[in-house]
């Protein structure tokens, strides 16, 4: 093996790390919020400095590689796609991490009937199930099962059109609990950009192993 191919090697561990990491910070901020558990959001809140440290240590090392290798074809796209989906990556954590701030500073628990109304649990389905997804594509080297991210996230995007209108009714019917509506709104916010975020490392991969850019052209 040639010192370029270990080093891409490498790479590809330390990226499919941070997704396991990211995975797993996305699983606890929905059983923080649903359950308005306090000392798990805490959790999820200083995991980030994780995800920002391995975020860092990807960028290094991807400019090392392209300043001492010199990749190209295939190897300069899976560099290249590791860059992008490490800046996804890092603000998928942000997101997750602002998802248990949420329950940290809310006045009180989340109640069930509005958390049901704004559909927050099968959102956080729907969303963990297209990062997996992105996962499997990732380590198996398959667009296939990039691809498929796509229509998936339609869900999320229907739910969060309907997230203002369900917010005012609510707070009108439920003055007391404005603010305890106003953030699971939010909250529905984030899990929704954390499904564009993934989208966009689907794009990646399929660049990377297919040569095609999808960016601004998903219509076609």
């Amino acid at each position: 093996m040639s010192h370029l191919e270990s080093e891409l090697v490498q790479l590809k561990n330390e990226v499919f790390e941070l997704l396991q990491f990211v995975h797993s910070q996305i699983e606890k901020s929905k059983e923080a919020i649903l359950t308005s558990d306090k000392d798990l959001a805490s959790h999820v809140v200083a995991n980030d400095k994780r995800v920002n440290a391995s975020e860092l240590k990807i960028d290094r090392d991807c400019e090392n590689i392209l300043a001492l290798y010199n990749p190209v074809a295939i190897d300069l796209r899976f560099v290249l796609a590791c860059i992008k989906m490490n800046h996804s990556l890092e603000r998928i954590g942000d997101n997750a991490e602002g998802l248990a701030v949420y329950v940290n500073i809310s006045p009180g628990p989340f109640p069930a009937d509005i958390l049901e109304v704004f559909n927050l649990s099968p959102a956080f389905d729907r969303c963990l199930q297209m990062f997996s997804l992105i996962m499997d594509s990732y380590r198996q080297e398959d667009p296939s099962l990039a691809r498929k991210v796509f229509n998936l996230d339609e869900l999320l995007n229907e739910y969060n059109r309907k997230a203002t209108k369900t917010a005012i009714e609510l707070i009108k019917t439920k003055p007391e609990l404005a603010e305890e509506i106003l953030y699971v709104m939010g909250a529905l916010r984030k899990i929704e950009r954390m499904g564009d975020l993934t989208k966009n490392m689907a794009e990646e991969i399929i660049f990377f192993i297919e040569a095609k850019v999808l960016r601004h052209n998903k219509k076609k």
